[in-house]
């Protein structure tokens, strides 16, 4: 089962879109937990999200955990798919209860009273993108799985041997 979980290939594409996915939410996590980048922090994060919000307390640390730790899970790529199932339910919880109102488009102009869900939707995308495929190259998932036995099935060579 574990192995299932973190099995991934040797693909360079997967590691951009987790690195690019894993910084930016490692950021905005990094706002919520830690009061990095002008962000409030845990406690006033958790003090909107439940007073405000009215999203249960579990929900609200589950959200904040989702994206400092998913962020910083898929900047070194482990357990990328957990992270990004964490990802893209926050992005996906985000658009309903939020951003949906105010339509598509962000609010670059000022001119509307919210955000709109294109970012959320791009989220989304680099999320599913890695649920399905896995963490790519460079991250510990791979060393811990090491090459897919399709890969070694589809009989790559180095040297008259195959590559494990």
């Amino acid at each position: 089962m574990f192995r299932k979980l973190v099995s991934t290939t040797n693909d360079s594409t997967l590691t951009v879109l987790r690195l690019v996915l894993g910084v930016v939410f490692l950021a905005h996590g990094a706002q919520k937990m830690l009061g990095w980048f002008g962000g409030y922090g845990f406690s006033a994060t958790m003090g909107f999200f439940t007073q405000q919000m009215g999203i249960p307390a579990a929900l609200a640390f589950l959200a904040i955990a989702a994206e400092f730790f998913g962020g910083l899970g898929l900047v070194v790529g482990f357990l990328g798919r957990m992270a990004a199932f964490g990802i893209v339910s926050n992005m996906v919880v985000a658009v309903l209860m939020v951003h949906l109102p105010y339509g598509f488009f962000m609010n670059w102009a000022g001119n509307q009273k919210g955000e709109g869900f294109d970012y959320h939707l791009l989220a989304i995308a680099l999320g599913l993108a890695i649920l399905v495929k896995g963490s790519g190259a460079f991250s510990v998932d791979r060393l811990l799985t090491g090459p897919r036995s399709s890969e070694a099935a589809t009989g790559q060579q180095l040297e008259g041997r195959a590559i494990l």
